[in-house]
């Protein structure tokens, strides 16, 4: 599996969580492996860390969306900006510029292109602000 499918997967793990069903993430899991597929441990990882980061994923968010507030936000452009800022901050060997473009790509396949723009511009004012 290519990293950019472990990404997605991670992506639809936190989307998933972030409707509170299952708050349990390993349930989640193993029901997102009897169901659709093996998830990997690389989306284990994200979507475990982007859940122990939730609240510092929000602040920065909120630091750099002037219009929206994070409750106000669409789920799917949520769960993708999840993904892109967790691997931004703590992912080592993914480069930011990896991170931003993937998210946008996310986006394009599963948000609208509007929902694209707002990821890019949230995502490149915090890396430029770093």
């Amino acid at each position: 599996m290519n990293r950019n499918a472990m990404r997605e997967q991670a992506f639809f793990l936190t989307f998933e969580n972030l409707f509170e069903i299952n708050d349990n993430l390993d349930e989640l899991i193993s029901l997102y492996s009897d169901n659709v597929e093996e998830v990997c441990d690389y989306a284990k990882s994200l979507s475990s860390g982007i859940k122990e980061k939730t609240d510092e994923l929000n602040e920065i968010i909120s630091t750099y969306s002037k219009s929206w507030k994070v409750s106000r936000l669409p789920r799917v452009t949520l769960a993708i900006l999840y993904v892109a800022l967790y691997e931004i901050i703590y992912v080592e060997n993914v480069p930011e510029n990896v991170a931003i473009n993937e998210a946008v790509e996310l986006a394009k396949k599963y948000a609208s292109t509007n929902d694209a723009s707002f990821i890019n511009g949230i995502l490149g004012a915090y890396s430029r602000g770093r």
